[in-house]
């Protein structure tokens, strides 16, 4: 279950470089057929169409929603099911928690003991 978790991570960071790099190149590429500020007004509306066809395609999804079950499931599992579930989400909330260890590297071994934590199930008296 980490090691996906780990894989979904690592993947969402190379998307991110990814889309930065073609951000950079389509605004460069417009730079030299339109003065900079158009270019970079051009670009911000290429990136907004995608993300609204995106965000449209994965919103028109036909598939019927899990049922919710009452089980208990670790702070893993469920980042792993948003990841699953609703990747764009998913991915966004991997940015910020990326963010925020940053911003304050404590929070890893928090974060990190959260992670490795097994759900605590009833127990038998």
């Amino acid at each position: 279950m980490t090691k996906k978790a780990v894989a979904a991570a690592i993947a969402a960071g190379a998307a991110l470089v990814a889309v930065v790099c073609l951000g950079a190149t389509v605004f460069y590429a417009l730079c030299m057929v339109v003065v900079p500020l158009a270019a970079a007004a051009i670009t911000m509306l290429l990136f907004a169409v995608v993300a609204l066809a995106v965000a449209l395609t994965y919103l028109k999804s036909d598939e019927p929603a899990e049922p919710e079950a009452d089980e208990t499931y670790g702070l893993g599992e469920r980042a792993f099911m948003l990841f699953k579930q609703r990747p764009i989400l998913g991915t966004a909330a991997a940015l910020a928690g990326g963010w925020i260890f940053l911003r304050n590297p404590a929070l890893a071994s928090i974060v990190a003991a959260a992670f490795t934590e097994k759900p605590h199930g009833r127990r038998r008296r």
